[in-house]
């Protein structure tokens, strides 16, 4: 049985995912090591591999979206050496079958245009993306098809974490609902600021992008937080955590078809 393999290559988590045609048949969500080596992303990946049934030799291509370059080149090695494959590299010249009108083009981040390419594919145009990683960002396509840019804004994690760092007497807390707006504690206070503050941008920025076009636009999450802040983002239609894994394996699908 053909299957592929696409990775997801993060500041803070790399997924990574197996495909059997459309069908997802296994997925991982681990923490992004910079210092990590393409023998010891090797022997992790024979590990899940081997837990999930799946044996290396099923694999007849790997497709890649990374925004930490250091590890581009060391996951490349990891699909020479470990699986047989050149990888597709989510980079300017691959054919994603989405026209980018972004300035320049280069700037924007492959696993955007991966998330927008999926969007589009699944909900139509107008879409909006929002993915809660470490940064948050907002992805806007058009009902052509078009990637016209978004808007980029700290993750709740780095907020969370500079709030900690910065404030001597507050402590790090979970991100989860406190249940009410108004804190009766500290812990309490926090989370109400970090949730519900970051559930309210959201919503709002949202609402902003849906006036700018002129026109209503469905909205998607994706993202390690996404499914934890949903239900408090009503403007948010659908959340898919995995939207960057199709998006990849659509792309390899494109590629494929046009001969590279």
């Amino acid at each position: 049985m053909p299957l592929l393999l696409t990775i997801d290559v993060g500041n803070t988590n790399t997924v990574l995912g197996v495909h059997d045609g459309e069908e997802l048949k296994a997925h991982w969500r681990l923490t992004t090591r910079r210092e990590q080596t393409a023998d010891e992303y090797g022997i992790l990946v024979r590990s899940l591999f081997a837990a999930a049934n799946i044996e290396i030799g099923q694999i007849v291509g790997v497709a890649l979206a990374s925004v930490v370059p250091p590890l581009t080149s060391v996951v490349v090695t990891l699909s020479r050496n470990y699986l047989g494959h050149e990888p597709l590299v989510i980079e300017p010249g691959v054919k994603t079958g989405m026209p980018i009108l972004y300035e320049p083009p280069s700037d924007v981040g492959a696993d955007r245009i991966v998330n927008g390419v999926a969007a589009f594919a699944a909900y139509g145009g107008p879409v909006i993306v929002v993915d809660f990683g470490t940064a948050t960002t907002f992805d806007v396509v058009t009902k052509k098809g078009e990637y016209i840019g978004g808007v980029i804004c700290p993750g709740v994690g780095i907020s969370a974490d500079a709030l900690f760092q910065r404030a001597a007497r507050l402590p790090r807390v979970d991100l989860r609902s406190p249940g009410k707006v108004i804190g009766r504690s500290t812990v309490g206070s926090i989370q109400s600021g970090l949730y519900f503050g970051y559930s309210s941008m959201v919503e709002g920025i949202i609402k902003r992008i849906r006036t700018e076009l002129g026109e209503p636009a469905r909205a998607v999450a994706t993202g390690g937080l996404a499914e934890s802040l949903a239900a408090d983002i009503p403007s948010l239609e659908a959340v898919d955590p995995v939207l960057t894994l199709t998006g990849l394996r659509l792309i390899w699908a494109r590629n494929r078809a046009a001969g590279r």
